[in-house]
């Protein structure tokens, strides 16, 4: 005789029922230091994201014991922060590891609803000159309106026979096309492109192009290194300079364009789970470019919230795969004259 087979709830057999929300883990019972060595940010931020996602968290569940917003998120921080659903991180807030997954999810998804309303260029004229000004006070390059490369993150094998994320180095990757301002904060992220994608192939089809070429380039430009090709609204270096001007100008490019460098270093510094030390990704491509997307988002937050996350020690070691690229000429002549102009005018 069939005997039926029940399908248990973990935490279930660990908390029994009687409340409609578990909350096992209580902030005002913990220290800031605590919070910040096991999740990574203090009290207030996490107060703030409580407050941002917990309408979304608290949707109507078949479960008849929800999880709070609360855990929720201390369980989705703890593993952006540490790389792996570690048993001590949830019998700290007192889930099994299958919750710690299903909390990772809810809140990734409940961040990157909200990218667009943490990771935009400006709008308003005042915002834009003062982002240009800040750019200019790093190293004297004129009217850029961000800088922007491209990073690569480690995720597992889609499947054998797709090697569309096989990337130069043979890892399977997500190469991430991402613009920030002078002081770190994300202007646009695309998290989702294949990595055997090369860097000018990405910019070439992304929507950070259409933007460009439709709404923007007439404020400014970009500035990108010598991956992407010469546009009128992405300024490049000079391959081989000459001049003592065009010295000047690949000199403030250079120092200008590496403040992406160091977010790239910081981001994968502060989120661990994007920096390679505790393994690739192991989700499909598309769910590691929704966690990769709400990194990103809550690097900006953390930005906002004054949390100067380029204090912290680079701890990632993702190997980045480096670019095999020709210096590309542009045979766009009107950006060549823009950066001309630019040369003579600025650097001359």
């Amino acid at each position: 005789m069939a005997v039926p087979i029940a399908v248990l709830d973990c935490d279930l057999l660990l908390y029994g029922r009687g409340h409609r929300t578990l909350d096992r883990f209580k902030l005002e019972d913990v220290t800031d230091e605590y919070l910040v060595s096991t999740y990574g940010f203090p009290r207030q931020f996490i107060c703030y994201l409580v407050d941002l996602l917990g309408a979304t968290l608290s949707r109507p569940t078949q479960r008849s014991r929800a999880i709070s917003p609360e855990t929720q998120i201390l369980a989705a921080l703890g593993f952006y922060t540490s790389g792996s659903f570690q048993t001590r991180m949830g019998d700290a807030i007192g889930i099994s590891q299958a919750s710690m997954s299903r909390c990772v999810a809810n809140v990734t998804e409940a961040l990157v609803e909200r990218a667009s309303q943490f990771i935009h260029f400006p709008e308003d004229e005042a915002t834009v000159q003062t982002l240009k000004d800040d750019f200019y006070g790093l190293a004297g390059m004129p009217g850029v309106l961000g800088v922007v490369d491209c990073t690569h993150v480690a995720i597992k094998a889609p499947n054998a026979e797709d090697l569309s994320y096989v990337n130069r180095k043979g890892l399977h990757s997500l190469n991430c096309l991402m613009v920030c301002d002078s002081r770190g904060v994300l202007l646009s992220a695309e998290t989702h492109w294949p990595g055997s994608l090369p860097d000018c192939t990405v910019l070439e089809q992304a929507a950070l192009t259409s933007l460009f070429e439709t709404e923007l380039h007439k404020a400014g430009w970009l500035l990108g290194d010598s991956s992407f090709l010469l546009r009128t609204w992405l300024m490049t270096p000079l391959h081989i300079p000459e001049t003592p001007a065009e010295y000047r100008y690949n000199m403030a490019h250079s120092a200008t364009h590496n403040v992406i460098e160091r977010t790239f270093r910081t981001i994968r510094s502060r989120f661990r789970c994007l920096d390679g030390s505790k393994g690739t990704l192991q989700y499909s491509p598309e769910k590691s470019s929704h966690i990769i997307l709400a990194c990103c988002v809550l690097h900006n937050i953390s930005l906002e919230h004054g949390l100067d996350v380029w204090s912290s020690p680079a701890t990632g070691h993702m190997e980045q795969p480096e670019e095999e690229y020709e210096q590309m000429e542009s045979v766009d002549s009107e950006a060549c004259r823009v950066r001309q102009e630019l040369l003579l005018t600025h650097f001359s």
